[in-house]
């Protein structure tokens, strides 16, 4: 307690170089410390619900097991710094730099950590439900077993990032971008894929549904006849069309059964 009222005085009077306090198990829920350095602070368990701390340098601290919901951390310096079994529910990140950052198990379901900086995090096994991940680099971060769910990765980069075992169901990865990924174990049965014209690069998008004429899907074909020609990661993208549709290309030859796969929809899904 003695602690913690120090802290704060020393704060309104304008003391911003807090590196290497001890905190451990202190109350700070919402608390204003806006801009100061935390940096190898140790904050495990801390309650910091609610707190203000844009701006903050975190890097190097322990916050293993702390409480961080809804706390406001944008543009805030997580560098190295070990969140282990945290739970930052709701937390606002936006642009907030974790690189190397120790993320397993914690909860940052509803984390708004659009444009942050993840890369080299530790996040296996972590809860990422329903988060925003949008235009967030997340290139050679451990994401495996992680909990995706509903995220929204829109134009994120996961470059050589590790994906086991990770959860995707209703996730948007609207032009998100992967490199070096095994895609083996990942359901992207949802998502068209465009390869980059070096072939280095696969970019997901959701399907589009459009009335598949033969015309129509005969173009379908083409297009993911030359993807799959040049993808280095062995996803093949199907194409689903009408069975008369299908049965007329067939008999025109114009039809690769590999790719091209009836279905009883009135819709064209490439």
């Amino acid at each position: 307690m003695n602690k913690v009222v120090g802290l704060l005085n020393a704060y309104e009077a304008g003391q911003r170089d807090f590196a290497g306090i001890d905190l451990s198990g202190a109350n700070l829920t919402g608390v204003t410390l806006i801009g100061v350095n935390l940096s190898g602070a140790n904050l495990q368990g801390v309650a910091l619900s609610r707190a203000f701390l844009t701006g903050t340098d975190l890097s190097g601290a322990r916050l293993n097991w702390a409480d961080l919901r809804y706390t406001k951390l944008s543009d805030g310096c997580l560098e190295g710094a070990d969140l282990t079994r945290a739970c930052l529910y709701g937390a606002f990140m936006v642009k907030s730099n974790c690189l190397r950052a120790r993320l397993s198990g914690a909860n940052m379901s509803h984390v708004n950590l659009r444009g942050a900086l993840l890369r080299e995090a530790n996040c296996c096994g972590t809860n990422l439900l329903g988060s925003n991940l949008r235009d967030a680099d997340l290139c050679q971060a451990n994401l495996n077993w992680a909990n995706l769910t509903k995220a929204r990765l829109g134009n994120a980069c996961l470059v050589g990032a590790h994906l086991i075992d990770v959860k995707l169901a209703g996730a948007y990865l609207d032009g998100a971008t992967i490199q070096g990924v095994d895609l083996s174990n990942i359901d992207i049965g949802r998502y068209r894929t465009r390869v980059s014209q070096d072939g280095t690069a696969v970019y997901l998008q959701r399907q589009r549904r459009e009335l598949a004429s033969p015309d129509k899907a005969r173009q379908y074909i083409s297009r993911a006849e030359a993807i799959y020609a040049t993808s280095q990661y062995g996803v093949l993208p199907a194409v689903h069309i009408p069975l008369a549709s299908y049965q007329a290309l067939k008999a025109n030859g114009h039809l690769k059964p590999a790719i091209a796969q009836p279905t009883s929809s009135a819709y064209l899904h490439g």
